[in-house]
């Protein structure tokens, strides 16, 4: 969580900068192109992340299996990459315009081949994975700082956010010859996951077409980058934010295969109610308060030309909470548990929801509709979810666990928007509120005497304690 926050500082501190350099124009075509490479990606990954993490659990303390589990995986990936950043070439061909920033972009497949973040988070070896991801993120901001200048310089920024994340896939591997041995050809054998590879790729298509087919038909239908930038701003704002609450996932994916490995049903129960209580914890404050701040911070975090961004992010804020909990209860419960094909029938429904919504929404309100037809698309999969697992997982309990996070959220809120009717639009302005918000939230917490607040924050208190 605490990487998540810097992932969350790191935005705050380029997103200014880059909407006033670039433009809506600039971030449009940025966004476009991103989406059309994405699918690309989707194919030379084929799910193997959440596979990966999944089958790497069950293995922790065998390292003859895990040795074999990994190059295994990783054979599979780079055949896969190869392929793929074949395709992707050709497809550049036939580009005419922004091509050079196409061909940039095939940085951002070779990293699927390079990236073994996957078999550190299946150990649980979270600390490598962040201070790498830190380093990192810390050198793409200088880079943006020191070389995008102007309008001109959206190949230069494309260079900054595709091929560093590249180098940085790098300096994980020195640490593999602690945890596998050296490659031995008679035990591996990169094809035979295959099936259980693509069974998890399915989901993985239809979630990128509700996260990214939006971009590409607003773009497609509406023609107007400048939509595309409106849109592309308020959903990073808000998954910026989201990132905090989906961190838990990370963790629970392999700690879930590791118990469901080991039997251990009355503790997977446990740890998923936690996670739904995390969830609304830190989901429903997040989701509330961009609400609360979007009028007071849009104007003056973005810069002029980009109020439309308000009311997008008005809608798109409850992403949150729907991408939370389906966070909890797909990935965290349905994967680890070898459900996959559960998982996979309720993304493919968020997919027909999404798609089916935007080519109306989109014709009738551009970005607009597309940020209804993505909230409505992640709600059905919650819902769904959460229908499916009704039997081994109290429906009603999980609903009464958000109770006292939802009256701070509201008493919340009501301070945030009297507050944004009183200050105008200023960084300042917007610290005061972000503090003020917090401050409210917690407050009430405390009031209602919330044991799980009250729990972490006297082991937090005492962690803190003990460092010093």
């Amino acid at each position: 969580m605490v990487y998540q926050i810097l992932l969350l500082i790191v935005p705050l501190v380029v997103t200014p900068y880059i909407s006033r350099v670039l433009g809506a124009d600039g971030v449009g075509i940025y966004s476009f192109i991103s989406s059309v490479v994405s699918y690309f990606v989707l194919l030379a990954t084929l799910g193997t992340i959440t596979f990966g993490q999944r089958e790497i659990s069950y293995v922790q303390s065998d390292r003859v299996r895990r040795t074999d589990v990994f190059w295994e995986l990783f054979l599979f990936r780079l055949i896969a990459t190869f392929i793929v950043s074949l395709a992707y070439y050709i497809f550049c061909l036939f580009q005419r315009e922004n091509q050079v920033i196409y061909y940039i972009f095939i940085c951002n497949i070779i990293s699927v081949a390079t990236d073994i973040s996957w078999f550190f988070q299946g150990l649980e070896e979270f600390g490598k994975i962040v201070v790498r991801n830190a380093v990192f993120k810390l050198l793409n901001i200088i880079f943006i700082f020191a070389f995008v200048k102007a309008k001109d310089d959206l190949a230069l920024y494309a260079v900054g956010m595709c091929l560093i994340p590249v180098i940085g896939n790098l300096f994980l591997w020195p640490y593999l010859p602690r945890y596998i041995n050296r490659i031995n050809i008679n035990t591996v054998h990169c094809l035979k996951k295959t099936k259980e590879i693509v069974s998890l790729f399915i989901p993985t298509v239809a979630i990128q077409i509700y996260t990214v087919l939006d971009k590409t038909m607003i773009g497609v239908i509406t023609k107007q980058s400048f939509e595309n930038g409106y849109y592309e701003q308020a959903e990073r704002i808000a998954k910026m934010a989201l990132t905090i609450v989906t961190s838990l996932g990370v963790v629970m994916i392999p700690r879930i295969g590791t118990c469901f490995a080991q039997n251990k049903h009355k503790e997977i129960q446990e740890y998923m109610y936690q996670s739904y209580r995390f969830v609304w914890m830190i989901g429903i404050p997040i989701c509330f308060g961009l609400i609360g701040i979007a009028a007071n911070l849009i104007p003056w975090f973005l810069g002029p030309g980009y109020d439309d961004v308000i009311p997008l992010l008005h809608i798109l804020s409850f992403l949150v909470l729907a991408i939370g909990i389906s966070n909890v209860t797909g990935l965290q419960y349905l994967i680890p548990t070898k459900r996959q094909n559960w998982f996979t029938l309720t993304v493919c429904f968020g997919a027909i929801v999404n798609f089916g919504a935007n080519l109306y929404l989109i014709y009738a309100w551009a970005s607009m509709g597309a940020a209804i037809a993505s909230v409505l698309a992640e709600s059905a999969i919650a819902v769904t979810q959460l229908l499916i697992v009704r039997k081994e997982l109290n429906l009603r309990h999980i609903i009464i666990l958000s109770r006292k996070y939802l009256i701070a959220g509201i008493v919340m809120l009501i301070v945030l928007l009297f507050e944004s009717s009183i200050l105008v639009p200023a960084i300042v302005n917007t610290f005061i509120m972000v503090v003020s918000g917090i401050t409210t939230y917690f407050i009430i917490l405390f009031v209602l005497r919330d044991s799980f607040f009250i729990t972490n924050l006297r082991m937090f208190i005492e962690k803190i304690h003990l460092k010093i």
